[in-house]
């Protein structure tokens, strides 16, 4: 029987969270796995013979895994570029483009070479030739810059030539750095071993030759001056 005496409430408990309340997991760990897995691909078969299913399979993740993270192919090839070579570019091109120390033609040769100096870099090694084939099929096929990559649009370039060169019109300029990138990525993107169905590296020019003959065809007279 009940004594009178108040009894107290007991404490209200807290619920237990769900499991499905937990912090998300992080992404990057399963982002690295997929740009290393990649990377190992396109060095061992080359970068032509890759699939996004085989991708996902050398991770060890499920088959959509590369289109969970990156969106597509096309997308974790950028990432995978442009954490591997925007940091070879940039402080060049920054110093190139925003910082000359020359004018005129120098000027010209200055950005060339800032350009062109991590290709020559890069192809010395068979990482670094896989990269350079990568970019060189991204681009070329793909008609567009790699997003979120300033080394790869064409505008602080083409206002380096307007200053140095205010003699050309700005449709010749356009024209004439997209003709010397695509003479860039032509040279030094050449196909693979592994690609070419050959034991015989690539050979590439001397980097001065690279440097005079692109600054060469840059500095050129107008073409209606040399007719």
């Amino acid at each position: 029987m009940p004594d009178g005496t108040a009894q107290n409430p007991a404490p209200p408990q807290r619920p237990t969270p769900s499991p499905s309340a937990s912090p998300s997991p992080d992404p990057a760990p399963t982002r690295e796995r997929l740009l290393a897995a990649a990377e190992r691909l396109f060095l061992q078969r080359g970068v032509g013979q890759v699939s996004v299913r085989a991708i996902n399979a050398e991770a060890g993740l499920n088959p959509g895994a590369v289109h969970y993270h990156f969106g597509s192919r096309e997308g974790l090839v950028a990432a995978l570029l442009g954490r591997e070579l925007l940091p070879l570019w940039q402080d060049r091109l920054e110093t190139a483009t925003l910082h000359p120390t020359a004018t005129g033609p120098a000027q010209v040769r200055a950005l060339v070479a800032a350009v062109a100096s991590p290709f020559d870099e890069l192809v010395r090694t068979e990482r670094g030739r896989m990269l350079c084939r990568l970019l060189a099929q991204t681009m070329l096929t793909a008609d567009r810059p790699l997003s979120g990559s300033p080394w790869a649009g064409t505008a602080p370039f083409e206002v380096v030539l307007g200053r140095a060169l205010p003699e050309l019109t700005v449709h010749e300029i356009t024209d004439r750095w997209r003709l010397a990138f695509t003479t860039l990525l032509e040279a030094y993107g050449r196909p693979l071993a592994a690609d070419a169905d050959s034991a015989v590296d690539p050979s590439f020019p001397e980097l001065a030759t690279v440097v005079a003959f692109l600054t060469a065809g840059l500095t050129a007279p107008r073409a209606d001056a040399a007719a």
